[in-house]
């Protein structure tokens, strides 16, 4: 590690204002800490384990063990009333770890707010009585942000080191693919946009069809109502493609949706013509594909935010 991320560790405690007396105080807490120190683990894997992810790393007992023991280790440590350089540089070793092991970040923060909420709830429930109550809470706030900031920041470190290893030219490269991807969004709002315009035209069309009686009733309230479901399908579209231009991920399931609704509304026409019963079926397997993998999409997408 180089002197520089050293000397960040060593304004932590200043940028934080975290005081000789609130070192005193953390160290104070200690046997409260311990003694409830089982219940704490018993509610953090149970929190964990929800990640839906969590077996791809404790993948099995003698790492689950191990991961045990250096979690209870780190948690006493928050109060031990030593906060040295030594300290700090043992926090960054274990953010290194999940970099190698590839742990999102999210599950980082996830972790930290049970932490936060577990630790702060039991000192509220057994030192109320106590006249500096707040100021514990806030010596906790304290340590457990340093702790934070020091395990987040070798993922910071690890985006730049693989940024400065590049070339100019990759750099360069990079750079342009950035700004053409963006471009390229824009480009797929507008033509978003444009597709909701030409299925209001087209729901305008039917209407006019229904009330003009140029197609039978029956047929042209069916018409309508598969013109509406594209319309619905390209409006949903346009708020995905807006989630991700505002960083979200790309929504593959929208468009599968648009193409759901545009095949049911080939159904709902060709369903009243005997002649069409063979593409009525046809169709219909092609739905039955679609909603299978959308169902299947959603279905990991949900498990991955648990």
């Amino acid at each position: 590690m180089d002197h520089s991320i050293q000397n960040d560790f060593s304004s932590l405690k200043e940028h934080y204002h975290l005081t000789k007396d609130d070192e005193k105080l953390l160290l104070e807490m200690r046997p409260l800490i311990e003694s409830i120190m089982e219940d704490f683990l018993d509610g953090f894997y149970k929190f964990i384990w929800g990640f839906g992810k969590t077996a791809n790393f404790l993948k099995n007992e003698e790492i689950l063990g191990r991961h045990q023991g250096e979690i209870r280790k780190w948690y006493l440590n928050l109060f031990s009333g030593k906060y040295d350089i030594n300290y700090f540089l043992k926090l960054y070793k274990i953010g290194e770890i999940h970099v190698q092991l590839g742990l999102p970040t999210h599950y980082v923060n996830a972790a930290f707010n049970y932490v936060r909420v577990f630790t702060l709830e039991r000192i509220r429930k057994n030192c109320i009585k106590t006249d500096n109550l707040e100021v514990r809470l806030k010596a906790i706030e304290i340590i457990l942000d340093i702790n934070l900031d020091v395990l987040t920041s070798s993922y910071r470190q690890e985006e730049i080191g693989r940024y400065l290893s590049l070339s100019s030219i990759e750099k360069k490269l990079l750079g342009f693919l950035k700004k053409a991807s963006s471009y390229f969004n824009y480009l797929l709002a507008g033509a978003l946009v444009l597709v909701a315009v030409f299925a209001i035209c087209l729901f305008g069309f039917d209407v006019f069809l229904l009330f003009t009686k140029q197609i039978a009733f029956e047929k042209g309230i069916l018409t309508v109502l598969g013109s509406l479901l594209i319309l619905w399908a390209a409006i949903e579209l346009i708020h995905e493609e807006m989630n991700q231009l505002r960083g979200g991920k790309f929504a593959i399931e929208a468009f599968i949706t648009l193409a759901i609704a545009a095949l049911i509304r080939k159904i709902l026409i060709f369903s009243l013509s005997p002649s069409k019963t063979t593409d009525v079926v046809l169709y219909g397997v092609l739905v039955l594909c679609l909603g299978i993998s959308y169902w299947l999409m959603v279905g990991k997408i949900y498990q991955s935010k648990k």
